[in-house]
């Protein structure tokens, strides 16, 4: 069997590792004008089905409201996008030295696996719909599917750079 190269490797876990990097920073920008983009969907319910439009409209409207009355509140959905942009800043490390920093990607893995708890059992208790959960589960299932490959990768690094000459 022929073996890979280990900057072969290293490109590989790298292009996953970014892609994480990337996902993160878009996710923390787009929470800042929260009420911005909602409008948006209020405003174009034809691209998205039609299941969701009531929920979008609802959450539009609270949301709204909540910035007109306590505009405050939102402080803490900036903190939210915050934390997205620094977990974006954690992840350079582990693109800089993915075997040194591979506890930076098994961080991301459980933090995805954790989204399915807190989905099920916080959705749950503050009455966000199935569908609504299932969405956000989706973010813990695609950063797996990024992640998983990634730390094998790692760890056959490691595992390489450990046997001797």
């Amino acid at each position: 069997m022929k073996k890979e190269p280990t900057y072969k490797l290293i490109n590989r876990a790298r292009i996953n590792i970014r892609i994480i990097i990337i996902g993160l920073t878009l996710s923390g920008l787009t929470a800042f004008p929260l009420e911005t983009e909602l409008r948006i969907l209020a405003d174009h319910p034809a691209i998205y089905p039609e299941f969701m439009r009531a929920w979008l409209n609802t959450i539009y409207h609270a949301v709204k409201f909540t910035n007109h009355a306590y505009p405050y509140l939102s402080y803490g959905t900036d903190w939210l996008a915050f934390a997205h942009l620094l977990f974006a800043v954690l992840f350079i490390g582990a693109l800089r030295d993915p075997a040194k920093n591979i506890w930076i990607i098994e961080f991301g893995i459980i933090a995805a696996i954790a989204i399915f708890p807190l989905a099920f059992i916080a959705g749950s208790i503050r009455g966000i719909p199935i569908f609504w959960r299932l969405i956000d589960c989706s973010f813990g299932i695609i950063t797996l599917i990024i992640l998983l490959p990634c730390y094998n990768v790692i760890k056959k690094l490691i595992h390489l750079n450990s046997k001797p000459c």
